[in-house]
């Protein structure tokens, strides 16, 4: 790049006949003339006078444009400058090959919560509704980018485009401030759940890393704001966990709501007894299952089939069959089942058969069981089984509680950590974390062991006597003695 401190201004040229008459002129290194046309003296004067600026300043001008370089620099910047909004398209389409539909819909979520926040102006938005629907639904969803969205989508989006800031703007710390608040509550202003916050704010954290990848930023701005991020609950409530007594009742009651009902006995079975999750029992075959006429049998679990929606898999199907969670795609996990679940299975076999491809548990029609349909189900039973003060407690409230309560069981019963851990399909560290909870109505044993050890007495004389550790193992472990 040539440069040169030689500037020379002319008087403006002014030519009535043209659109924009009035011309800024000025030569660079003595020989090479440059001009601008604007439409009023005014604009032109303003113009002039940010060049002579510039001269003034001893800043080179460069000998191919005639422009000051800093000006010239800017230009470059913004030639390479890339919107928040057509980064987060980029981002879902660099990663969209082989990801799981759910994992898709995770990502258009946590883009959709922000994007139309970071705007350079909200002047003739259109409703925050419908372009939150824009942004989740095509936006950020690459198999409806050959698909011709609706008029009102199609506004929404061009509105986004034209008013997104540039990832570069994250580097201001209000700009920063403005996405994390946007992904702390929801469309009608109330705060989102701390765990939706998290995951949000995880995703977020990796499409600001992507950006400096790309040298969009020199470095991710997110923790240099300071944001308290919201406590998550993670430990499972022992509100919701069923008794075995209870879970028997649950599943008696399955079988006694109308035609879909007794077809359903055995996919919450496998959910209480085997600890299993729905798109696991939906994605369950018979070739996968060992049910012995007596005695305990097992399920080779291999793939989990979980419904996403028609428009974020690569078939086209609402469910996406795939892999064990958080396995390789060709892992399998053998899970054993108590007889209880044995015989639901085979009576499910019998009476109802499997569907063409394997699959024990079906539609009417063959098709994938939906969670509209179990949950209605399930809705129905534990109104049947629970007395109204139970009814407004958590306990039981969703079909996925069945799988908790089995868990639960798993602990409660002294299976060794590492065990349930593998038979649930978890880390050992999630494990402790969500699922080390009492079972429901567990409580009055352990008040009767307590009771036991506090009225424990000495034989005669009738002395209270401690069996804690002495003073010296007290000192040893930290603990003053006095």
């Amino acid at each position: 790049m040539a440069t040169s401190y030689r500037v020379t201004f002319w008087e403006h040229r002014h030519r009535p006949n043209r659109r924009r008459p009035w011309m800024v002129r000025w030569t660079v290194n003595g020989a090479l003339e440059f001009s601008e046309s604007y439409l009023t003296k005014t604009q032109a004067d303003g113009r002039k006078a940010e060049l002579l600026i510039a001269a003034a300043s001893h800043e080179p001008f460069d000998t191919e444009t005639g422009l000051p370089l800093s000006e010239l620099r800017k230009l470059k910047e913004d030639e390479k400058a890339v919107t928040w909004y057509q980064h987060g398209r980029n981002y879902v389409e660099a990663r969209w090959d082989g990801a799981p539909a759910k994992t898709r819909t995770t990502w258009a979520d946590a883009l959709a919560s922000v994007t139309f926040e970071l705007v350079g102006s909200k002047a003739g938005m259109p409703d925050k509704r419908v372009v939150r629907r824009a942004l989740y639904g095509w936006a950020f969803n690459v198999n409806r980018w050959t698909d011709e969205p609706p008029v009102e989508v199609a506004k929404a989006l061009a509105w986004v485009a034209r008013n997104s800031v540039n990832v570069s703007e994250l580097e201001q710390p209000r700009m920063v401030r403005r996405l994390l608040a946007a992904l702390s509550v929801k469309l009608d202003g109330t705060r989102a759940a701390a765990s939706t916050t998290l995951r949000k704010r995880r995703i977020l954290g990796h499409v600001v890393d992507r950006a400096v990848e790309d040298g969009l930023l020199t470095a991710n701005p997110l923790p240099s704001v300071q944001w308290q991020p919201p406590r998550a609950e993670e430990e499972l409530d022992p509100e919701y966990v069923m008794s075995p007594e209870q879970a028997a009742a649950m599943l008696e009651a399955v079988g006694r709501q109308g035609r879909r009902g007794p077809r359903l006995v055995g996919f919450f079975g496998c959910m209480y007894y085997a600890g299993m999750r729905p798109g696991e029992v939906v994605h369950l075959r018979k070739d996968r299952c060992v049910l012995p006429a007596e005695g305990w049998g097992k399920l080779n679990l291999n793939g989990n089939s979980p419904r996403v929606g028609s428009s974020w898999t690569d078939s086209g199907e609402s469910h996406d069959p795939r892999g064990l969670k958080h396995r390789a795609e060709t892992a399998t996990r053998p899970v054993p089942i108590p007889p209880e679940l044995v015989k639901l299975l085979r009576e499910h076999i019998e009476l109802y058969g499997t569907a063409p491809d394997g699959r024990l548990f079906r539609t009417f029609r063959n098709g994938m069981v939906q969670e509209s349909g179990y949950g209605v189900v399930w809705a129905a039973a534990r109104a049947e089984v629970f007395s109204e003060n139970e009814r407004a407690t958590p306990l039981a409230k969703r079909p996925y509680d069945a799988r908790h309560a089995g868990i639960s069981l798993w602990l409660a019963s002294g299976v060794p950590v590492a065990e349930c851990a593998r038979r649930a399909g978890h880390s050992i560290a999630v494990l402790l974390r969500v699922y080390a909870k009492c079972i429901h109505g567990d409580e009055d044993h352990a008040n009767q062991l307590i009771t036991e050890r506090l009225q424990r007495r000495a034989a005669p004389g009738g002395s209270r006597v401690w069996s804690a550790p002495g003073p010296e193992p007290l000192v040893r472990s930290g603990i003053r003695a006095e």
